[in-house]
């Protein structure tokens, strides 16, 4: 069994879709923080400053959820390991042991933040601060943005003396990307997870920008991977995991090729890599 995985890029934007028509042009009545910490402390007079503020707009960078308020803050929000963000009409049946924050807009919808493991985070960004924000200001290029392609990706990578996998997952080089959909995306580009990443030149680097943008919007169509702990907005689980062909698939058939070999897994970097050796070079 692979090691447990952190919601990762599509997971993130299932749930950012998924709040968006609740949460934007929506009046924050009231934010109950029932801790005083996530993986960090809440920033001071968080709830306060929250609270009467008009979400203009929610968006994701990376793994990151940020609303943007009227007076120009920003909350930043990551789920961590565990973290759920799940939408209620009003009031929840209950209160969940790990329901950490609730965030009640004027409309009665009741948004809470479900963290067991504690590993989110919440923040809040001053205006005009994003770009310098120490969580933020080294992020590569989004996988999922126009600029990304054949062309960037191989500008990238260019010199980097580190296994393929390794590079993709260093957020500086492409944002967002995690464990799970590197590992989808080299199988479907055909190329290994232990290949140098300054040998992947422009013709392989397209195939490659071309697997993570599918892979991605693969699973962002099947509303994210429910691995365990991950559900959407909506409560509803992602189906995605059904369509894996490698991740957590060690010892079966490899499903793309005839070579009658089988996906193999090695530790990369203390994660877990699931990869068929005959399909990719």
């Amino acid at each position: 069994m692979a090691t447990k995985p952190v919601p990762e890029l599509p997971e993130v934007e299932t749930v950012v879709r998924g709040l968006r028509p609740h949460l934007e042009n929506a009046t924050l009545a009231r934010v109950e923080v029932r801790r005083p910490d996530l993986r960090k402390p809440f920033p001071k007079g968080f709830a306060r400053r929250l609270t009467g503020r008009r979400v203009v707009s929610l968006s994701r960078r990376a793994k990151y959820i940020l609303a943007l308020l009227d007076d120009g803050v920003q909350l930043l929000a990551h789920l961590g390991m565990s973290g759920r963000m799940v939408l209620y009409d009003g009031p929840p049946p209950e209160r969940g042991k790990h329901d950490h924050v609730v965030f009640i807009t004027a409309a009665g919808t009741h948004i809470v933040f479900s963290d067991p493991r504690r590993f989110g985070l919440m923040t809040l960004i001053g205006p005009g601060e994003a770009e310098t924000h120490a969580l933020l200001k080294d992020l590569g290029p989004e996988p999922l943005g126009n600029a990304f392609g054949g062309p960037l990706l191989a500008a990238r990578l260019r010199g980097k003396k580190t296994p393929l996998k390794a590079a993709l997952l260093d957020q500086r080089i492409v944002a967002g990307l995690g464990n799970i959909y590197v590992c989808e995306a080299l199988f479907r580009a055909r190329l290994s997870p232990r290949r140098q990443a300054y040998t992947v030149g422009p013709v392989r680097a397209e195939r490659l920008a071309v697997a993570v943008r599918e892979v991605l919007q693969d699973a962002i169509a099947a509303g994210g991977s429910s691995l365990r702990d991950y559900v959407g907005s909506s409560g509803e689980l992602g189906y995605f995991q059904h369509n894996f062909a490698v991740y957590d698939r060690e010892g079966r058939p490899c499903p793309g090729c005839d070579c009658g070999g089988t996906v193999r897994r090695l530790v990369q970097s203390g994660r877990s890599t699931f990869y068929c050796p005959h399909r990719q070079r």
